[in-house]
């Protein structure tokens, strides 16, 4: 990532200093650099001390951290601060831990110095042609980075810089974590798709490769990133390997979460869980990854089952219904993506308000519509009446959206229907599930949890409402408590 930007930045004329610990990589930013014909000899520098780096910069200095989360920042921060003077600028690009940041602003502060924490999605690819970018901190320090970051960042359909002020503080690395875990929901969700018409009907790779990129020109997932990379990555074939098709080869294990290399989906659903917001996309989209990652594990626990486990089967779906389910599937993918969209928002603006981050929601859904990986056009469109007046909202909660509901109560006989068959035939769906459930118990007047909450009463004395009554809706204590059996001395 750190070396895409640095020649996305050298290609529009902005002067480059680099440092990395290890002097090959930088010689290969450089080896690219010389390639390329819209950058200029000398517009990118390598450096191996800080007081060489810093001594190279203009007034105020600016520096752009690409560095793994944790205490590298730390180090690295330490090590620039007494070369650092008032007014310098530091925009931490990394997939950073939203406190760390803060503690860090805090740091700086004291010296004059700006800390920007930004989170910056879509990949490698787009790092070298112009990635999402979500800038916090405070309101001055973004209005002197944001003429520098607009010039790089990726640009919508209309040419607008996926850009803006996320919000105060650690507020956009905050975005960026939970953009991360909307990510995985989604992900999970079309994955599971895949599955389904892969092993459940039978279909070829170029076949879902076809559908896939149907669902991405038209219809509810149009221009959806991770539809759209999904028909290529059914295409793809390695030449060198007598056109062996990649993905036949590809193991299924994800262990991102296991190595360290990712945080914000664990930070995620531990945030989801810290302030109460059901999140069950998300979250079961994170269990499926953590069990893929311990691939002997798995099957270990295959072998001391006997047999091979649960495989899937076809789904009970005729030849004559194939088409119809193909497009159940569809809607019951579009309502997980759009289900996975407001579990992320509602924790963004629970943790907005817990934070006093200010969080311009607007801007937010802006910084997702282009060159980043959750990328959908039709739910940008359908959210950004929603969210452009958000200020004027009591919640940005989409269930309570009438254009929202528009859209998911239709879907539930789809979405209902893709995981019946999938559950009867033992595949694996996770997200598409979760987010059935999800639509049930988020709009559900009647849950089996009065029955929960008696047992709580019976053991723990922890009180309940009493129905009829008024004025109980929220999530308060009870008032009632009942014997249902009175505590006696064992000797009695």
């Amino acid at each position: 990532m750190g070396g895409g930007m640095a020649l996305l930045f050298a290609e529009n004329g902005i002067q480059v200093s680099l440092k990395d610990p290890s002097s090959e990589t930088m010689d290969e930013v450089l080896r690219k650099a010389r390639e390329e014909p819209h950058i200029a000899d000398g517009m990118i520098r390598k450096f191996t001390r800080d007081d060489e780096l810093c001594a190279s910069l203009g007034t105020p200095k600016v520096f752009v951290f690409s560095l793994p989360h944790g205490t590298v920042g730390d180090g690295v921060l330490e090590s620039l601060l007494p070369y650092l003077e008032k007014g310098d600028i530091i925009i931490d690009a990394g997939n950073e831990h939203w406190a760390n940041t803060q503690r860090r602003q805090g740091k700086c502060y004291t010296r004059g110095v700006r800390y920007v924490g930004m989170g910056v999605s879509g990949g490698y690819q787009a790092a070298r042609a112009g990635p999402s970018m979500c800038p916090g901190g405070d309101d001055e320090s973004l209005d002197l980075v944001l003429p520098l970051l607009r010039k790089v960042a990726a640009k919508d359909k209309n040419g607008t810089p996926c850009v803006a002020k996320a919000g105060t503080g650690g507020a956009g690395h905050y975005v960026k974590m939970v953009h991360n875990g909307i990510e995985h929901g989604m992900m999970s969700a079309i994955s599971e798709a895949f599955d389904l018409m892969k092993k459940g009907l039978g279909m070829s790779d170029d076949e879902i490769g076809d559908v896939f990129e149907a669902w991405n020109k038209d219809g509810e997932l149009r221009g959806t990133f991770l539809i759209w990379i999904g028909a290529d990555i059914c295409r793809a074939k390695d030449s060198s390997r007598n056109n062996e098709r990649v993905l036949d080869t590809v193991e299924d294990k994800v262990v991102q979460d296991i190595t360290g290399e990712e945080g914000t989906g664990i930070w995620s659903n531990e945030q989801a869980i810290t302030h109460h917001i059901p999140a069950p996309t998300l979250t079961s989209a994170h269990y499926l990854r953590l069990a893929s990652a311990d691939r002997a594990q798995r099957l270990r626990a295959q072998k001391t089952m006997g047999g091979d486990g649960f495989p899937p089967q076809k789904l009970d779906v005729s030849a004559g219904q194939k088409k119809e389910f193909v497009e159940f599937l569809h809607q019951a993918v579009y309502a997980a993506c759009l289900a996975a969209y407001t579990q992320g928002l509602n924790l963004i603006e629970r943790a907005n308000r817990a934070n006093h981050w200010n969080v311009d929601f607007a801007a937010v859904l802006q910084i997702w519509r282009a060159g980043c990986i959750i990328q959908a056009d039709y739910i940008a469109e359908l959210l950004q009446p929603i969210l452009a007046q958000h200020k004027a909202l009591d919640s940005i909660n989409l269930l309570f959206q009438p254009s929202v509901m528009a859209e998911l109560r239709p879907r539930h006989p789809a979405l209902r229907d893709v995981v019946v068959k999938a559950v009867a035939a033992d595949h694996v769906v996770p997200a598409l599930s979760a987010s059935l459930e999800y639509l049930k118990y988020q709009t559900g007047a009647e849950l089996p949890t009065a029955f929960y909450e008696a047992e709580l009463d019976y053991f723990g004395a922890h009180m309940y409402d009493r129905k009829g009554e008024e004025g109980t809706g929220a999530p308060t204590e009870g008032k009632y408590h009942f014997e249902w059996k009175p505590a006696r001395s064992s000797k009695a």
